[in-house]
């Protein structure tokens, strides 16, 4: 879909977002109206099946009625406290979240960059007054390819040179170690080892997914040397994969779950570091915070979003979805496209260069009504949200099968 097929109305936002916002996106040219469930609908009234989810934010898809009905409710009693004072939904929101992730404590924030950047100080944190890490030492090892968000701090530690050009300088206290390699984790670490932070897998990248047995590795490694299993579920986590965690694919517990996107019901942004007593209770009054950070509005959406995890349905129903969607696009390896990695209803799909760049498979998908995004050149990424049917994902991959062969 080029610019020129846009009716007025929708080359009139386009132009005004172009004209006023900052360049630090380049969307799709479509302009977004409504959505329900799986299904989005633009200015002009056309609709879209949406196969990114704003990046596993919509989970549950679109404007769920049992998270909109909880995000009602809330705002006609009270939307902000601060964390000045107490409120009456985020002991019941933390209490269901804790125990979801069979952890002691849960620290709330917003957006998955805050989580993260909150996880980096409490690893080290913990590295100097539990494990006597010497002061200003500690240390994190984190993965090629990792992406974890976009604050300078964070960007320091990625290996894209897109995402770092210009930002410098950066923290230090980060080392890399290749994605999927357990032995490199074992012979980076020394004593001034806070942490190891990952991704269970790698959302940004392309959906790659590290070898069997590697996240069992990573967790017996952390144990025997007394440092922190960190895992980055912000993307994969929250039924996503087919279970609740991306680690649970491997039967492992990290030390700590960092959470996001989905967890706000794709209404509002929530956030959040869990972890047991021994390691988040490193935080102290006044070190750490954040004024929207456990607001109630979010809270009680939040609250919902665990009660409907705690059932299992939506697990159960991505694991079935993803095995279908898998047998579909693996129909398409050699016409048009070089590989797929699947887990759950979360996809990585290569396109062949032959046929075109991710960008512009996803801007001819546009044209015929689905909506995925590209990440690094040749590469689309599938990630519809979970109350999908299967004959939405069928027909998806019929648009994405005359593409490709067009």
């Amino acid at each position: 879909m080029s610019a020129a097929s846009l009716d007025t109305s929708a080359v009139r936002i386009i132009a005004a977002e172009h004209e006023h916002l900052a360049h630090n996106y380049h969307p799709l040219p479509v302009v977004i109206a409504r959505g329900q469930g799986s299904w989005v609908t633009d200015v002009e009234g056309k609709r879209y099946l949406d196969l990114l989810s704003a990046y596993s934010a919509l989970n549950f898809g679109h404007r769920h009625p049992a998270l909109v009905a909880a995000a009602q409710e809330q705002l006609t009693r009270l939307t902000l406290t601060s964390r000045a004072y107490h409120n009456d939904q985020l002991g019941a929101f933390a209490a269901g979240l804790a125990e979801l992730c069979g952890k002691d404590l849960v620290l709330p924030m917003n957006t998955g960059a805050e989580a993260v950047e909150t996880g980096i100080k409490v690893a080290r944190a913990w590295a100097y007054r539990v494990k006597g890490v010497t002061p200003d030492a500690a240390t994190i090892l984190v993965d090629h390819g990792n992406f974890h968000g976009r604050t300078t701090t964070i960007v320091g530690f990625s290996d894209d040179a897109e995402a770092r050009a210009g930002f410098g300088p950066f923290t230090p206290g980060f080392v890399h170690v290749p994605f999927g390699d357990a032995s490199a984790i074992e012979a980076a670490i020394d004593e001034n080892t806070a942490a190891v932070l990952i991704e269970p897998i790698q959302g940004e990248a392309g959906v790659v997914i590290p070898p069997d047995g590697y996240l069992r590795a990573v967790r017996e490694i952390c144990t025997r040397r007394g440092v922190l299993f960190i895992a980055d579920e912000i993307q994969s986590g929250l039924g996503r994969v087919g279970t609740t965690f991306a680690c649970d694919r491997e039967e492992v517990v990290p030390d700590v779950y960092l959470l996001g996107k989905a967890l706000g019901g794709g209404i509002l942004p929530l956030s959040a570091v869990v972890a047991d007593a021994d390691v988040l209770g490193v935080i102290r009054p006044g070190e750490h915070g954040s004024t929207f950070g456990g607001n109630p509005l979010a809270a009680a959406v939040g609250a919902r979003v665990v009660e409907m995890l705690a059932t299992g349905e939506f697990q159960r129903r991505a694991a079935v979805l993803g095995e279908h969607l898998e047998t579909r696009l693996n129909e398409l390896i050699g016409h048009g496209v070089i590989a797929v990695r699947v887990a759950g209803l979360w996809a990585g799909v290569d396109i062949d260069p032959a046929i075109g760049t991710g960008r512009q498979v996803a801007e001819r998908l546009l044209a015929r009504g689905v909506l995925v995004k590209d990440t690094h050149g040749q590469t689309i990424r599938i990630a519809p949200p979970i109350v999908i049917r299967a004959t939405e994902l069928d027909w998806a991959v019929e648009q994405l099968r005359v593409v490709l062969t067009a």
